[in-house]
């Protein structure tokens, strides 16, 4: 994704059943499924040397019961009809316009759909099991590292009297999952939720310095994954399959200037 046509920020991270007419997210479900390739092919700037590497994945052996579960996450996102997101993705003279043009928490952002979607797709409309949503000022207060070279970052540590400890939910070990950033094409921005469980250190540094005062941002909003405590594998697998898919939600479609 290229968050800014402007300078990015340098700075550290520690300074977060289907009607007859389809419906908004029916039309958005199977654009996922035509559009969504994985999170790292998706850049359109030029990452660090260190994000060209394999997808970050489950260091669990992954048994075929394991991909059986994975295939069933994939499959509940299917739909019978061809449809378009244009309604939450714009471009051209709509960009930066419409409902979803300004990220401000996961609530608010699904606020728009019908509740004929909240019945048909209700896993959609909660976050996942040990998944949450915190929102924090600049400076965080947290301290990213990789998970492995060039694909995820968790929580560290916390920098002592932070905005992060002082919140009092983020915890050591939590993985980031989503961030918001700032995109501007022209006299046009939005800011949009991104999936970020493959973002490199750099590019996490990149999306939260990128939530500035001057595009209307108070805040930067994240979204953890805390690692549940599953003794057996196909459990810690379904787990972050379960993540993933749900993160595909916020994945913008191949034509979105967020590609770009």
């Amino acid at each position: 994704f290229a968050f800014l046509i402007h300078q990015i920020h340098h700075n550290i991270v520690s300074d977060t059943h289907m009607p007859s007419k389809p419906s908004i997210m029916q039309r958005i479900l199977l654009q996922l499924l035509l559009f969504v390739p994985s999170i790292i092919s998706t850049f359109s700037f030029v990452p660090s040397q260190r994000n060209r590497i394999s997808a970050f994945t489950t260091t669990v052996p992954i048994s075929s019961s394991s991909i059986e579960i994975i295939k069933r996450k994939k499959e509940s996102l299917l739909v019978q009809n061809a449809f378009s997101t244009s309604g939450m993705w714009n471009a051209g003279l709509s960009y930066g316009k419409g409902p979803f043009r300004f990220y401000t928490s996961f609530d608010e952002f699904m606020s728009p759909f019908l509740d004929e979607d909240r019945e048909a797709f209700p896993e959609l409309f909660n976050l996942p099991s040990n998944v949450y949503e915190v929102s924090l000022p600049k400076p965080l207060g947290i301290v990213f590292e990789e998970i492995e070279a060039g694909k995820g970052v968790y929580v560290a540590d916390l920098v002592e009297g932070g905005n992060a400890e002082r919140k009092g939910i983020i915890q050591k070990g939590d993985v980031l999952i989503g961030v918001t950033a700032i995109k501007v094409i022209g006299a046009k921005w939005e800011r949009r939720l991104l999936p970020a469980i493959d973002f490199d250190f750099d590019t996490v540094v990149g999306a939260i310095g990128s939530n500035e005062d001057r595009w209307g941002c108070e805040d930067v909003v994240l979204q953890f994954w805390r690692k549940g405590s599953s003794d057996d594998d196909d459990g810690a697998v379904e787990e972050e399959a379960a993540v993933r898919s749900f993160m595909q939600f916020f994945n913008p479609p191949g034509d979105s200037p967020w590609r770009q």
